[in-house]
Formats: C-alpha cells, sequence, structure tokens
C-alpha cells in the first residue's frame, strides 16, 4: 500500500526544508544537545488512521538514531484518547519533526475517515469510490494514499497516466467524435498505451460515445440515478466500464451505487474533509 518510497521523501524533504530552514532555532537554544526523550501520537478524533508509515518515514529521515514503537496502524479505527505510537530518541530532533508529522497525519487521517464514512455505505455492493485530481498541490501522493487508506481507490494520478475526454475538451476538439478519433491517432503515433475515458453530459452524448467507440469508460457526470439506468440500459458494459460523478453525496451515494455503475467518483474526500486532530505530547515512562 505504500507508494514510491523515492517520490515520498522527495516531498518530505522539500517539508522539512521549508520547515527547518537554517535550522529550529528554539529547540536548539532551549534543549540540551544531548537530551533524549520520547512521545506519544495521541489521538483526540474518532475516526481512522493514516499517515503511521509516512511518519516513521518522516522521523527516519530527520534522524535515523530516532526510534518509533506501533501501537496502532494505518486504517486502524481509533477513538479520543487511543496511543498511536511513541516515537524515542534525541529530544530536539522529536521537536524539530513534530508539526510536519501532525501536519500529515492529520489532513491524512481526516480523508481516510472521509473516505471509510463513504466507503462503508456501500461495502456490500460492488461499485467502488475513487478520489479525482482535486487535491493539494505538490501533496498529491500522501492524499492519494490516505484514500487508499480508508477504503476507496485511485482513479489516475495525473494528466499523464490516462486519458480523460472532459467537457471542455469535447467542446475545443469541436464535438465528442473528433476528440475519440483525435486522441487515438494521437496515442498511435506517439506509441503510448494509455486508457480513454469520455465525460458524457447527458444521454445523447452517451449515444455519440458509442457510436465510435475505441474507449474504455464512459463518465455519466451530474446525471440523476434514474438517467443512469437509462445509460446503462444502452452501454455493453462487458465492453465498456462505468462511473458516476458529480454532487455525489452521503445521502444520494447509496441510490448511485445500486444503478449497477462501476465506479463513483468524489472530490469532496481531498477537498471537503474534517482533519483528525491528533497531537504529539511529550512522555516520560512508556
Amino acid at each position: 500500500m505504500i507508494p514510491d518510497e523515492s517520490e515520498i521523501l522527495k516531498i518530505v524533504d522539500f517539508a522539512l526544508a521549508e520547515d527547518l530552514g537554517d535550522g529550529d532555532h528554539t529547540s536548539l537554544a532551549t534543549v540540551p544537545e544531548d537530551a533524549k526523550g520520547s512521545a506519544k501520537l495521541l489521538v483526540k478524533d474518532n475516526g481512522i488512521l493514516a499517515g503511521v508509515e509516512l511518519a516513521k518515514m518522516i522521523f527516519k529521515r530527520l534522524d535515523p538514531k530516532l526510534e518509533v514503537q506501533v501501537f496502532i496502524g494505518d486504517g486502524a479505527t481509533v477513538k479520543k484518547g487511543d496511543i498511536a505510537f511513541v516515537v524515542s530518541g534525541s529530544s530536539r530532533s522529536i521537536l524539530s519533526a513534530e508539526r510536519l508529522v501532525l501536519n500529515f497525519m492529520q489532513r491524512m487521517s481526516g480523508i481516510a475517515t472521509k473516505t471509510n464514512e463513504l466507503a462503508s455505505l456501500i461495502e456490500d455492493l460492488p461499485t467502488e469510490i475513487l478520489d479525482t485530481r482535486k487535491t493539494t498541490p505538490c501533496i498529491r501522493l500522501m492524499e492519494k494514499w490516505a484514500v487508499r487508506i480508508g477504503g476507496g481507490n485511485n482513479h489516475r494520478f495525473a494528466l499523464y497516466d490516462m486519458i480523460m475526454i472532459k467537457d471542455n475538451h469535447v467542446d475545443y476538439a469541436g464535438g465528442i467524435k473528433n476528440a475519440i478519433i483525435r486522441t487515438n491517432k494521437y496515442l498511435f503515433e506517439n506509441k503510448k498505451d494509455l486508457r480513454i475515458e469520455v465525460e458524457t453530459r447527458n444521454l445523447d452524448e452517451v449515444k455519440q460515445v458509442l457510436e465510435v467507440g475505441d474507449v474504455d469508460r464512459i463518465m455519466l457526470d451530474n446525471f440523476t440515478p434514474e438517467q443512469i439506468k437509462e445509460a446503462l440500459q444502452i452501454i455493453d458494459t462487458n465492453l465498456y466500464e462505468t462511473e458516476a460523478s458529480g454532487g455525489i453525496d452521503e445521502s444520494t451515494l447509496r441510490a448511485y451505487a445500486e444503478t449497477g455503475v462501476d465506479y463513483i467518483s468524489s472530490g469532496a474526500i481531498t477537498h471537503s474533509y474534517k482533519s483528525l486532530d491528533l497531537s504529539l505530547k511529550a512522555t516520560f515512562d512508556h
């Protein structure tokens, strides 16, 4: 479940440089150089924990001598008062890593919790919850990691790993037929093997896609559940995957999933979550 470690460490290194600059002067001024200590990760909210493996990487990146004893791992349900882990070693190092660890873990746990809330509503159905590219710039990797921890799945990661023909592409291309034909020509000429998804805004556009073919997935954007059922009657689901998107929330999610659509994508899980309240507290007995 852990993404490419080298890419994670690039983000961690940048974040540490941003926070530390030429030094954590408060810790350098107040804490003796040889001081040793420990701190516990205290959970102050109920939800799904995410970012424990990342926290271990951050601590080790800043100071390889720091030791982390994990009690609760990623993906676990936690409640207020739980202790997720204890980190021990240089007191200065613990203090210097504290805010970065909390910033990532609080956000990742919030995303995992939001994702889990949605996924649990349709866990008995085959429809999968997907994220989107509506993520925080430069830390998309962590946010999509959190989605998976919470029980969801990832859509495309970025612009380069999948063709996704949206409404503006269709309009600029002069219609769905032109967009699909040009896409397949582009992939052939550039020797690229990328999956193709087309966003449709109504049943007529679905029919236009089916007339051309040569795509992998059809997105049904801002359709009602009843409209999706109608669309699925004419889509050969053995040939095309289907995805519902647009304004779907907790109150309507199950109705959409019950239509039989393969995927439901939600931008809300990475842009409208509530961070989980976590704290790193110094401890003298563990």
